[in-house]
């Protein structure tokens, strides 16, 4: 029985990963109104520390589930095998090994089931003095925050447990599956979130909307992906498997952590400088920082979808050398990346503030250089960070030294240019984008163009 590799990646995908993204956004700002008004500022103080840990518990899959679908990429696409650095061969008719494809998924779930267990047991005890401590003073009922948080220890531990189902279901290609399930996951927490806050439950009306979204996710994953067929094919090689789980971690896990330790010096070099200006700026400056910084943020995020709907196929044509293919994706994706920065951010600088003065805003945009300056330093970063991707698909991850390098430079340059120079938000606005354009900027592009348009020679 032959089954499909990685899926067609069409515009239909890349419509539903622009709508995913665009509900995402809004879906957010449409719930808080209703939290602000219903819920005591209390409990909403309660509600952003179980954000703040939430988001820490993500941080802790630490690269792994980027680096699992691309491995599940390769396997869909005929790899015989999985390496440290490098790819295999891919079978003559690019067959799929279902030995392989069951030993990665076995593989993927011992890691995330020892993963889940450990969070549990953190949030169960640490965690639990630490929320008792600071909701000792709570003049609510203590009743609400003991249920709600261990609805959201058990959130926290199932979600981490099942979060697998996402590297399969991108390293397949079902693009335009994902984002739905995002939407309908969206849609269920948003809906029920403002119906349970209406019958008066409280911070336990976040949080359970939260658990019934995830698993509503997730029984979506399991159908979407574990088809008729794919079930089939898993049983028939469950006694029989030629590869060992062991291996194909060990395999996965050296780029992993790699791109773990990158994604840490990215959120230092963007995010560091807020905390550092926090402590340094007024707050009324950050405020406006904090507002543009935002909104370049989400600018970028619609400027990658391209690129990031592409990216099982990238792996694919990664593993059978189909350079044309593969520039075609990467040209679509810069060209796609400026055009959205073109018109939406083009957009903002010349009616964000008007649209604020509109909503009475209190707060308002950075004035039009500073906005125009942040604007270009993140087009600039997310231009290197595809083409990171394009290197990354071919299982190497170079640029972690230059990535944390540059982190430690951007947090010194931040302190000396508010600090000693006192340049104020111009020195928040430019360290960032000094210490990249002194190389990743530049290289790592140059690196993917030379190699895509030179027939794969080493650059």
């Amino acid at each position: 029985m032959a089954l499909q590799g990685v899926e067609h990646i069409g515009r239909r995908d890349l419509i539903w990963s622009y709508t995913a993204t665009v509900f995402t956004i809004g879906a957010g700002i449409l719930l808080y109104p209703f939290i602000l008004v219903k819920l005591p500022s209390e409990t909403v103080g309660v509600w952003n520390i179980f954000q703040i840990i939430t988001s820490l518990v993500a941080l802790l899959d630490f690269g792994f589930q980027p680096s699992f679908a691309r491995n599940v990429s390769y396997v869909f696409s005929g790899a015989q095998g999985l390496k440290k650095e490098g790819m295999t061969a891919i079978t003559d008719n690019q067959a799929i090994d279902y030995h392989l494809l069951n030993d990665t998924i076995h593989a993927m779930r011992v890691f995330y089931r020892r993963l889940a267990l450990i969070v549990f047991l953190s949030l169960a005890s640490i965690g639990t003095a630490y929320i008792l401590y600071v909701t000792q003073s709570y003049s609510g009922k203590q009743s609400e925050i003991v249920i709600a948080w261990v609805l959201l220890i058990i959130i926290n531990s199932f979600d981490l447990y099942t979060y697998y189902y996402g590297a399969l279901l991108m390293g397949k290609g079902k693009v335009r599956q994902t984002q739905q399930i995002n939407i309908a996951g969206q849609t269920a927490y948003i809906l029920l979130a403002i119906l349970f806050i209406f019958l008066g439950w409280g911070l336990v009306a976040i949080v359970a909307s939260q658990l019934i979204s995830i698993i509503i996710r997730r029984v979506y994953s399991y159908i979407v992906f574990f088809t008729p067929e794919i079930r089939e094919a898993m049983q028939s090689v469950t006694q029989s498997d030629s590869h060992s789980h062991q291996e194909i971690f060990k395999a996965i896990m050296p780029n992993a952590l790699k791109l773990g330790l990158t994604s840490i010096a990215g959120f230092l070099i963007y995010k560091m400088s807020v905390l550092i200006g926090g402590a340094i700026l007024p707050l009324a400056v950050m405020g406006s920082y904090g507002l543009t910084f935002q909104v370049t943020d989400i600018i970028a995020r619609m400027g990658s979808v391209y690129y990031q709907s592409f990216v099982p196929k990238i792996a694919q044509y990664r593993l059978e050398n189909d350079l044309v293919k593969l520039r075609q994706i990467y040209t679509r994706s810069v060209i796609a990346l400026f055009g959205v920065f073109i018109v939406l951010g083009g957009g903002v600088l010349l009616a964000g503030d008007w649209i604020l003065g509109l909503l009475n805003s209190q707060t308002m945009f950075l004035p039009t250089a500073m906005f125009a300056v942040l604007l270009l330093i993140h087009l600039l970063g997310r231009n290197h960070v595809i083409a990171w991707g394009f290197i990354l698909a071919k299982n190497e991850v170079p640029f972690m030294i230059p990535s944390l390098i540059t982190a430690v430079a951007t947090i010194i340059l931040t302190y000396i240019l508010l600090v000693p120079l006192q340049m104020g938000i111009w020195g928040l606005i430019i360290a960032p984008g000094i210490t990249q354009i002194v190389y990743q900027n530049w290289k790592w592009p140059s690196v993917t163009i030379r190699e895509l348009w030179q027939n794969g020679k080493t650059c």
